[in-house]
This record gives C-alpha cells, sequence and structure tokens, in this order.
C-alpha cells in the first residue's frame, strides 16, 4: 500500500487508497449477498473452479440417478403387467385341471365329455389371447429377447431380463393335446396341465426374483443419491449463517471505508492553509 505526501494534491494516493478499499469490500458484500439470495456457494465458475467442476459431476450423478429411479419404477412396472397376465393363466389352468379331473371319471357320458373339452378348447383360446395381449408401451411382454434397464447413472449399469416366449404349444395345453374323450385320455391330458402349471409357477417366480432385485437397486440409489447430494452441498451451497456474519463485518467495514475515503478527500484541503 502507498502512502502519499499530503502537500501533492494532484495525486491524492490516499484517496486512491481509500477507494479501492471500499471498491473490495463493496464486491465482497455483493457476493455475499448474491449467495444468500442464491443459496449457492458457487454462483459462478471463478468463485472456486475446483469446487464448481466436482459439485457440476455429482449434480449430474445425481440427476443420473433420478431418472434410473424412474427406469426401475417402469421396469418393475412392466414385471407387474407380466406376473399379472401369468396370474390369470394359471388360474385359467387350474379351472382347466378341474374339468380334466372331472373328465377322468367313468361316471360321464359323451355329451358331458364333449361339454368339457368345448370349455377347455375356449379356456385355451382365452391363454392365447392373454399372452399375446399382454403388452408394455406397445412392446410384447412375453419375447425371448433380453429387456436391458438402466438402472444407474453410469454407462454399463444395466439389469436384463429374460421373461420368455409363452404359448399353449410351449405350455402343452393347445387344444390338439386336451383330449378327454375317455378317462384314459383325460388323465393324460391331466399330466400335461400339470406340466403347464409348474412351468408358469417357475415363470412368475423368476419374474418375482427380478422384482426383488429392481427393489434392492432402488433402495441402493436412493441411498447414493442422499449421499451424493449431501457431498455436493457441502462444496456449493451457501452456508446461511457463516455468509450472514461475514455481511455484518462487511457493512462495517463499508461504513468505515467510506468515512475513511471522505477524510482522504478532504486531507488535501490542508495544502490551502500554508496560503
Amino acid at each position: 500500500m502507498s502512502f502519499g505526501d499530503l502537500t501533492r494534491v494532484a495525486t491524492n494516493l490516499q484517496s486512491l487508497e481509500s477507494l479501492y478499499s471500499l471498491q473490495k469490500t463493496n464486491n465482497e458484500l455483493g457476493m455475499r449477498q448474491l449467495r444468500l439470495s442464491t443459496g449457492s456457494r458457487i454462483n459462478n465458475a471463478e468463485d472456486d473452479s475446483a469446487g464448481y467442476i466436482i459439485s457440476s459431476k455429482l449434480q449430474a450423478k445425481v440427476r443420473g440417478q433420478a431418472q434410473a429411479l424412474a427406469n426401475i419404477g417402469d421396469a418393475k412396472s412392466l414385471l407387474t403387467v407380466g406376473e399379472g397376465s401369468l396370474s390369470t393363466v394359471m388360474d385359467i389352468l387350474m379351472t382347466m385341471k378341474e374339468k380334466t379331473v372331472q373328465a377322468a371319471n367313468d361316471t360321464l357320458g359323451t355329451s358331458e365329455r364333449s361339454a368339457i373339452k368345448s370349455q377347455l378348447d375356449a379356456l385355451s383360446a382365452e391363454i392365447t389371447d392373454i399372452l399375446s395381449d399382454t403388452t408394455f408401451n406397445g412392446s410384447a411382454v412375453f419375447t425371448s429377447a433380453a429387456k436391458s434397464f438402466q438402472v444407474n447413472a453410469e454407462a454399463g449399469d444395466t439389469f436384463a431380463v429374460t421373461v420368455g416366449t409363452l404359448s399353449v404349444a410351449a405350455l402343452g395345453v393347445a387344444t390338439a393335446s386336451l383330449l378327454v374323450s375317455s378317462a384314459a385320455a383325460a388323465s393324460t391330458t391331466l399330466s400335461g396341465l400339470d406340466g403347464a402349471i409348474t412351468d408358469i409357477a417357475n415363470k412368475l417366480g423368476s419374474i418375482g426374483d427380478s422384482q426383488s432385485r429392481l427393489t434392492f437397486k432402488q433402495d441402493a440409489i436412493s441411498i447414493a443419491m442422499t449421499n451424493n447430494e449431501a457431498a455436493r452441498s457441502r462444496i456449493a451451497d451457501a452456508d446461511f449463517a457463516k455468509e450472514q456474519m461475514e455481511i455484518v463485518k462487511l457493512q462495517i467495514l463499508q461504513q468505515t471505508g467510506l468515512a475513511s475515503f471522505a477524510q482522504a478527500n478532504s486531507a488535501p484541503q490542508g495544502v490551502l492553509s500554508l496560503f
């Protein structure tokens, strides 16, 4: 800091130094007030370039994780749609088994067996409709292609689920396989229905396992989001108590700076006493 000779009035160095100090105080006061108004400690990259980079990356990660949570919710919804359809198919298969058990009894006549066969065929057709009509956002749920879900914010954080293709032929309950013309034929059909029920039960169990894993991923991402947001907050968010304390100090310095500036401007007038 320079100190000028008060007898040299062409350049008032005391006034310049006071002005510089006052401007510096005003600038810092403005920065503190901006932090209070925005709630952010870093409002421009120049405030803290390293902190800006780190907090920006953390913010991007948190936003990506938020979308990943939505993705997981959509994935669980897709699996829930599939689960609902398979539960309905399971109910139909149980009805078919009930009717086939009835047909496996030699107390029935031809007309009764014909009625049971007609009902079984209708139930088989309904299973076909359910399996083909089960879609999510226009995409078939029961397909052999694996469905990949982005379940976190980074590349490669995916979770694949293969629901598998299902049909009455694959389950062994196509109309041609539903024979109840005799007790012996009904007994054979009954064996095939038991296999279909087992297949659907296994498929439901597999979907349940995938839903459980997605729930664990959902919980883990929620915790990670909270931790990442806390880390970002410590870097980028303003500490209101600290900023208010600094503002009080700067307001005092501003007032003393103004007084000092006024005194520095009037000091050269003392030279007039020499005349």
